[in-house]
């Protein structure tokens, strides 16, 4: 059978990215753009068959990039989140597009509790203090995280992770997702934002979800974390409440611009944690991801049904032909 042409569009050189393609084999011919541009990814479209996606988002399939792709038949999203990417003009062209929902599930749920322990606990400040030749034992005021009030926005893989671990802490979880479940944990989001003490942000970034987290709508003292997209957060209402000192702490792995600009004021203010985009970083959830992302593609190019299709078309995966 004639290789299926992939365009292999992660920010990997492309000796690893053909390093980690080798189990496809035969079945794929990889291919990369000349540069990581907009004009480059352009220019190599036309004859890409299967596009793996870059999850930095600069390498995106909207409209444009799709109507450049006559031969396209499927998008393989290496990641949970597939912002920039038009699902709508995909499915119009009859690509399905999949990602790799849960692979990460663990580690971010981790991150958000180590996060949120880090800033109950002062941590940060903690450790600043000693190292300046400090000792303020009485000065700190850390607090206990059981029997707290824990609110979970997004309830995919990540979000029911977060939930369990932080029950097995002791806390009182409520979550909130946009489809509404006959569940005692599941409260409206006004609700859920206005009475936690922790505010745990998991959810994907869309149209629907940008700027859905007002933090000036929190309680007062209620800390923050957002493992999500910078997006999903209304930023400028966060370093406001910060400013305020109405929030007690906010730990983010996201911003609207990343990585943040040297003018940006979230790094200077205090009581905030910051992380380059690693939450669901580790070696654990890197080998699901190649392996989720693997076998889809290994299935989409022998005719199988491929996993987590997202923008609602069959999941066998048909070559098109001019």
């Amino acid at each position: 059978m004639t290789p299926w042409n992939l365009l292999a569009l992660p920010p990997l050189p492309e000796e690893l990215i053909r390093h980690l393609l080798a189990p496809l084999g035969d079945q794929v011919a990889v291919c990369v753009p000349a540069e990581r541009d907009r004009d480059a990814l352009l220019a190599a479209l036309p004859k890409a068959e299967i596009v793996l996606g870059d999850w930095t988002g600069t390498l995106v399939m909207d409209a444009e990039a799709v109507a450049a792709a006559p031969l396209l038949a499927f998008v393989q999203q290496p990641s949970v989140g597939v912002d920039g990417h038009d699902l709508d003009a995909l499915a119009a062209a009859g690509v399905p597009l999949a990602n790799t929902p849960g692979v990460s599930a663990a580690a971010v749920s981790e991150w958000c509790l180590a996060a949120t322990l880090s800033l109950s606990r002062k941590l940060g400040a903690a450790d600043a203090a000693v190292r300046a030749g400090e000792w303020p034992q009485q000065g700190l005021q850390p607090y206990e995280l059981q029997g707290r009030r824990v609110g979970v926005v997004g309830y995919g893989p990540i979000g029911a992770s977060c939930a369990r671990i932080f029950r097995a802490l002791g806390c009182e979880v409520s979550y909130w997702t946009r489809t509404p479940r006959a569940d005692p944990g599941f409260e409206d989001l006004d609700t859920l934002i206005a009475g936690s003490d922790v505010v745990v942000v998991v959810i994907a970034l869309s149209e629907e979800t940008r700027g859905l987290v007002d933090p000036r709508r929190m309680k007062q003292g209620a800390l923050l974390v957002n493992a999500a997209r910078g997006g999903v957060v209304d930023q400028a209402a966060l370093v406001e409440s910060l400013r305020a000192g109405r929030l007690g702490g906010a730990a983010l792995d996201v911003f609207d611009v990343e990585p943040p600009p040297a003018d940006d004021p979230l790094r200077d203010l205090p009581g905030v944690l910051l992380s380059p985009h690693v939450a669901g970083v580790t070696p654990e959830s890197t080998s699901r991801l190649l392996t989720a992302t693997l076998d889809n593609l290994a299935a989409a190019t022998e005719g199988r049904e491929v996993n987590s299709v997202l923008n609602g078309l069959m999941p066998t995966i048909r070559r098109k032909f001019l």
